[in-house]
């Protein structure tokens, strides 16, 4: 019993990593501010 819970802590422990690397990993300043004129052109 206690096997199974420490391999389910680990697969939560690894699930949280993935997320937490997905999320932080990317821009140094985080995300870039909105633009001032629209993307679609007429």
């Amino acid at each position: 019993m206690l096997l199974i819970l420490l391999e389910a802590l680990l697969a939560l422990v690894l699930l949280v990593a993935i997320v937490w690397w997905t999320m932080f990993s990317g821009r140094k300043k985080g995300e870039l501010p909105p633009s001032d004129k629209p993307d679609d052109k007429p």
